[in-house]
């Protein structure tokens, strides 16, 4: 500390590093505070440091006579000397809501929580002469009063718990913590995420009916990995931040859980709300089949599009964090969004298209409590109607030539199906004569089991009443139930 000193007294700091360069002097001899094109390629400091160079850290390395290097940023007897200085000028003592302990107390407590830009503070009361505080107290310290090395700690935990796992949607944060520092799985990412669970990771054999309560079993055990490393006492803490001010910063949503509670809540959530999806890719840009729950911020996506702002993005991962860990239904507003949007597939692109369809067969999967395999003895309205589209869909495509990607009639017809069912089949079913003619024996097939499925409608449900979101799942269950059979000579057989 005294080598440092001894030199800082000397006054050249900002001249030595020009003529090291790392900081850098204008044509007037100037220090040049923020970079300008004008000047070339942008230097190592200046693009690290947001804002004025001059508000950028200097780490000092001490070499002793004998040689010996020291790090003093890493340096622990650095650290003591200077909380021991640093507590002497602090005199004021009061009782630590924090600690119940009578310790110094500070009044200023430290921003930049977020990044190094971030001027909000969680804890302030500087607004004197305002409503902050009075009219029920003289001094803001009356309201509440917590020690400097509390606040210290707190803060400088949360700056680095945020800078190591949180997740910041336009300066919201999403942070999920134990309490021991060992690591959990976040309530925000998707199920591959968090446990890489691929049922179709072996590609030569893959399974046709995986079940709700087949993955439940392998994403529990999946589970179990994280629990037996935590404690018996471990707990679990979410947290998310924003401010509605440059200078404020506000708690949105706080829980802390039991571990049992957490994971309890968790499997619930993603064996409940899951579906096959195709949309994630591998390093090799190669799409990734998995089984399970979307992320939160995919969900957002689905129901309000790609374009969809920060803001509302970052509204709705808020609103489904209660359905995650609370195991509270999701809102119906999400839901019916992601479902129009999946009934209109001719808006969209293809791959849009069948994201939207699995995340929103997800969504209601959550309520419904289906199965991605099909269920043949299942007679709802809605989800014979699906059936049928999707047999539409897949005779109709496989009767076109195979350079042919336009869209099927039950894909250009899909949301007015959705409104109108009986009379937008009639027009879908008349335009699959052509189609059947030219399939052959495969075409006669798929009208047999057209005939089939529409065989199970009651008299009284083919109308026009709109369908639920029930009618997605029978479409998508079809689909793929239809895609993964290798002989068609029977209705009803399938073969692996």
């Amino acid at each position: 500390m005294q080598s440092i000193y001894a030199y800082l007294k000397k006054k050249q700091l900002i001249h030595d590093l020009v003529e090291a360069g790392i900081l850098f002097l204008d044509n007037n001899g100037q220090l040049i505070d923020k970079w300008d094109s004008k000047y070339g390629d942008k230097p190592p400091l200046y693009s690290t440091v947001t804002g004025s160079v001059e508000s950028a850290f200097v780490r000092f390395t001490v070499y002793s006579p004998e040689k010996i290097l020291t790090k003093v940023w890493k340096d622990p007897e650095m650290y003591e000397s200077f909380i021991k200085f640093y507590n002497q000028h602090l005199s004021d003592r009061d009782l630590c809501y924090v600690t119940g302990e009578f310790l110094p107390s500070t009044e200023r407590h430290a921003n930049k929580i977020r990044n190094s830009g971030d001027k909000a503070k969680l804890i302030s009361a500087n607004d004197s002469s305002g409503f902050t505080y009075r009219g029920r107290f003289t001094e803001s310290k009356q309201v509440a009063s917590i020690s400097y090395k509390a606040s210290q700690k707190a803060h400088n935990a949360l700056k680095w718990l945020i800078n190591k796992q949180g997740k910041i949607i336009d300066n919201r944060v999403f942070l999920v913590w134990e309490n021991g520092g060992n690591e959990v799985p976040s309530v925000t990412e998707d199920s591959y995420d968090i446990t890489s669970l691929d049922p179709f990771a072996n590609g030569n054999n893959p399974k046709i009916a995986f079940t709700n309560q087949e993955f439940a079993r392998e994403f529990s055990k999946a589970m179990d990995g994280y629990k037996s490393n935590l404690s018996t006492e471990a707990s679990i803490n979410i947290l998310v931040l924003d401010s509605a001010t440059t200078g404020r910063m506000a708690v949105l949503y706080y829980r802390n859980l039991n571990k049992e509670i957490y994971f309890e809540n968790l499997v619930k959530w993603h064996t409940t709300c899951a579906w096959l999806h195709r949309y994630r890719k591998n390093e090799d840009n190669q799409p990734i089949l998995f089984f399970g729950a979307p992320a939160t911020k995919d969900i957002a996506f689905a129901a309000y599009g790609p374009n969809a702002s920060d803001k509302v993005v970052k509204g709705l991962m808020e609103r489904m964090l209660p359905c995650i860990v609370e195991g509270r239904r999701i809102p119906t507003d999400i839901v019916r969004s992601a479902l129009r949007r999946a009934s209109n597939p001719v808006a969209l692109e293809k791959w849009e298209w069948e994201k939207i369809l699995s995340i929103a067969c997800a969504l209601i999967n959550k309520e419904e409590g289906y199965n991605l395999a099909l269920d043949k003895e299942n007679n709802n309205r809605d989800y014979l109607f699906g059936r049928l589209l999707a047999i539409a869909d897949v005779l109709e495509r496989n009767a076109l030539d195979s350079g042919e990607n336009r869209a099927t009639n039950a894909i250009r017809y899909m949301n007015a199906f959705s409104q109108h069912p009986a009379r937008t089949w009639g027009t879908i079913q008349a335009s699959l004569q052509p189609y059947q003619v030219r399939l052959g024996k495969k075409g006669t097939y798929y009208a047999m089991l057209i005939d089939e499925v529409a065989s199970k409608l009651k008299y009284e449900d083919f109308n026009d009443r709109p369908l639920s979101g029930k009618f997605l799942l029978g479409f998508y269950s079809q689909r793929y139930d239809l895609y993964q059979k290798k002989d068609t000579s029977t209705v009803g057989q399938t073969k692996e």
